[in-house]
């Protein structure tokens, strides 16, 4: 079944479910404008009210409303009788995604001590860190999932390459059939042995998901505690002397009053570097603890900041009109599903979960989005109302062609860039509905580049209807897959998962002698 406009209730003022910061009890919440901001407010019979910014831009929020979709699910979800999210995780039959990417932590050691970190075993006290057969058991889960095998896995931590068989995981996950595989990481393995970047990448690895947080060290003493930015070049140099280099995503951590002063920078850094930077996937940060209503304004920085300081860094180069939120493509996914009779990856995420955009690059000096030579708005509308028609359809050559019509009907032709064909747009465009691998949206991003936010909830933020469509899990070494914000914020289940598979800290160094954990 294709994704179905979104039961999400639109507008505001309007109500949803939320958590209590301190107890975690699930409780009412109003979403409201204040001076053009949205806020969400809640109040807890036994801690009282919190108020906090949702997004900064109530114009920017309304318009993300207008690209909602929800899809079915899973068909065979662990936990089939839920009653409460975010309390019963599993996934669940209330969870409204199927799984686009999954998280596999394969420790939480780390080789730095970073104070924004979700994942710390010196600071837990304890060493979590699944076997390789745990490892495997937690990705075949990911593969069983129906109607859609989960098809992108990225592996995390902690740091993720200290993990003693990091390359036979990647080389697993390969075999297991994963499309898409990629690593978090700080870089440092990759910046000081190359041979071991190699293997990495002969193994499987396609996307190296580099923390980067900025172009000064100082930020780096802040975030992480020591100076890395030569680390991360170093990276990005042993990369580019790669025969077949894996493909590079910048992330950075995006803190108000700290870094946010950064975003046009590492964009621009991210456009020299286009030869094996392919994307920036910036994450505004999330809270863990307890924050105070002072300090919380101070360094709260949500989607809409992240655009307008793109805007005014980059020099309009991209504007906050040119972002979209990350279900604005389920229409195409829909469509590919319908015309190959198969269910495809569907990104039918909560609208307020994310924006992007991709570009168009020529050089650093010659920038054009996507969005400014198609009609994106209009585009979609229409993909989407003929995925519909197509799904009834038993004939779907006819499909196939209008799709290509449609596509050919709302690109701007006087607006297309120098270099980049109708044609050519056209034919990368259409092997999105004629290839069954990753490999035709490999070629629509040829030339491009993807400039993305992601917003992960915490405690003060938390909107039980974004859990309930989150495709970013984690998997578990107790056979379950938990939405991203669940597992590390609100009910906070990396928690309980951890102390469950976990050795105290000083029994593992006594077992190993670890330099550091």
């Amino acid at each position: 079944m294709i994704a179905k406009p979104s039961a999400l209730r639109k507008g505001l003022p309007k109500s949803t479910e939320s958590l209590c910061p301190e107890c975690k009890m699930v409780i009412p919440a109003r979403i409201f404008e204040q001076d053009g901001k949205v806020m969400m407010e809640k109040d807890c019979p036994a801690h009282g009210r919190v108020v906090d910014v949702y997004w900064s831009d109530k114009d920017l929020y309304l318009k993300a409303e207008n690209f909602a979709y929800d899809g079915t699910g899973v068909e065979n979800p662990v936990i089939p009788n839920a009653k409460v999210c975010p309390n019963e995780c599993g996934l669940c039959q209330l969870h409204l995604t199927h799984t686009c990417l999954a998280n596999v932590d394969l420790t939480n050691r780390c080789n730095l001590k970073c104070p924004i970190c979700f994942a710390n075993a010196n600071q837990a006290g304890y060493v979590y860190e699944p076997s390789f057969d745990e490892v495997v058991k937690m990705l075949q889960m990911l593969r069983d999932e129906k109607p859609v095998p989960t098809p992108a896995v990225q592996f995390s931590g902690g740091e993720p390459t200290i993990y003693p068989k990091f390359i036979e995981v990647i080389a697993k996950a390969k075999e297991m059939g994963f499309a898409q595989i990629q690593v978090a990481t700080n870089g440092i393995k990759f910046a000081k042995d190359p041979k071991f970047l190699e293997a990495a990448a002969r193994a499987g690895m396609n996307t190296i998901y580099l923390q980067f947080d900025g172009l000064k060290d100082e930020i780096y003493m802040a975030s992480r505690g020591v100076p890395l930015l030569e680390t991360k070049l170093k990276v990005i140099e042993n990369v580019r002397k790669m025969e077949r280099p894996p493909s590079i995503v910048l992330v950075p951590t995006v803190v108000k009053n700290i870094n946010n002063d950064q975003v046009g920078e590492i964009y621009k850094f991210a456009l020299k570097n286009i030869d094996v930077v392919r994307g920036i996937n910036f994450q505004p940060v999330a809270f863990t603890g307890r924050i105070d209503q002072e300090e919380r304004s101070k360094h709260r920085y949500t989607l809409p900041d992240l655009v307008k300081d793109l805007e005014k860094q980059s020099n309009s180069q991209v504007t906050k009109e040119d972002f979209f939120p990350v279900p604005t493509v389920v229409p195409i996914s829909t469509l590919a599903s319908a015309l190959l009779e198969q269910s495809k990856v569907t990104f039918t995420t909560h609208p307020h979960c994310g924006l992007a955009t991709y570009l168009f690059v020529k050089d650093e000096n010659t920038v054009v989005p996507l969005t400014r030579f198609v009609e994106v708005e209009a585009l979609f509308k229409d993909l989407y109302e003929l995925s519909v028609k197509a799904e009834k359809s038993s004939v779907k050559l006819p499909s196939k062609v209008k799709a290509l019509n449609i596509l050919k009907k709302h690109i701007i032709k006087e607006k297309v860039p120098e270099g980049l064909s109708t044609t050519k747009f056209l034919q990368m465009m259409g092997t999105v509905f004629s290839d069954t691998s990753k490999e035709g949206l490999a070629k629509f991003s040829w030339n491009m580049m993807f400039i993305g936010g992601m917003h992960f909830q915490d405690s003060y933020n938390y909107d039980v209807e974004r859990v309930k469509r989150c495709a970013i899990h984690y998997t578990t070494p107790d056979g379950r897959i938990i939405p991203f914000c669940a597992y590390n914020g609100g009910p906070t289940y990396r928690t309980e998962i951890e102390k469950k598979f976990s050795v105290p800290i000083a029994e593992w160094r006594k077992r190993h002698g670890e330099e550091y954990t």
